[in-house]
């Protein structure tokens, strides 16, 4: 059987650094953290936290991530297991790679993502926070054949074992107690970007309960976030219900 390649696609402040975890805790799986981020980063000169060490130590040049991510499996693992960020996505890159991929989706509230976004962010705008990325791409897949499994995370993490159980069954591989808990601290495989971002997971040793937040938005948040919801319920609506 051959290797399956994993494209977990999520926006930013979700539970997808979590979710590479639980993946890399099994014995047959091998990570990649924001394979896209040099490329993103080069070609939109934003200044993200390690902004320059990101870009020295990834591949800015999308194809030739995109030609790794479909070539040979690290270690010759049974299962690869991608994360990505759908913002990173941007205008011009071919996306006909992605389609050699078994994707998967993961999404937020864009409430939620917004008022976390702003939390370590000064501004944000629709295209920041991956959904409109992601409708756009779901689209693509679906009218390819392929439409991928979609996972809300406020949905996941009242019931990690179940969704994960279910994902398991859709990919045809089997579940392991190893996707619910892991060893806390850092992993050779974080992006040189951990620092600023994993502080959490790296703490972390399992998925956290959901927790009720403040996401009373005013002004421009509310309105960036009012601009990503018709995409967010429209992949809610399709959303794997274990």
């Amino acid at each position: 059987m051959s290797a399956l390649r994993i494209a977990m696609w999520s926006g930013p402040r979700n539970i997808s650094t979590a979710m590479m975890r639980a993946w890399e805790n099994r014995e047959d799986c091998v990570v990649s953290d924001e394979p896209l981020y040099a490329a993103y980063l080069a070609m939109t000169g934003l200044d993200h936290p390690g902004r320059d060490e990101v870009i020295a130590a990834g591949e800015s040049d999308w194809r030739q991530v995109a030609q790794t991510l479909t070539g040979p499996v690290p270690g010759n693992t049974p299962l690869w297991y991608q994360k990505h960020m759908s913002h990173h996505l941007l205008p011009g890159m071919d996306r006909d790679w992605i389609h050699g991929l078994i994707n998967v989706f993961l999404i937020r509230d864009p409430a939620e993502v917004v008022a976390s976004y702003l939390r370590s962010r000064a501004t944000v705008a629709p295209e920041d926070i991956g959904l409109l990325q992601q409708v756009e791409l779901y689209d693509a897949l679906a009218d390819a054949g392929t439409p991928p499994p979609v996972i809300d995370a406020g949905d996941f993490l009242r019931d990690p074992e179940a969704h994960l159980r279910a994902l398991c069954g859709l990919l045809g591989i089997g579940f392991t107690q190893r996707m619910l808990h892991w060893p806390a601290g850092p992993r050779d495989s974080d992006g040189v970007w951990a620092p600023y971002w994993y502080d959490a997971v790296w703490k972390s040793t399992g998925f956290e309960r959901p927790q009720s937040r403040d996401t009373h938005l005013t002004g421009h948040a509310r309105e960036v976030a009012e601009a990503c919801r018709p995409a967010y319920e429209r992949l809610h609506a399709l959303r794997l219900r274990p």
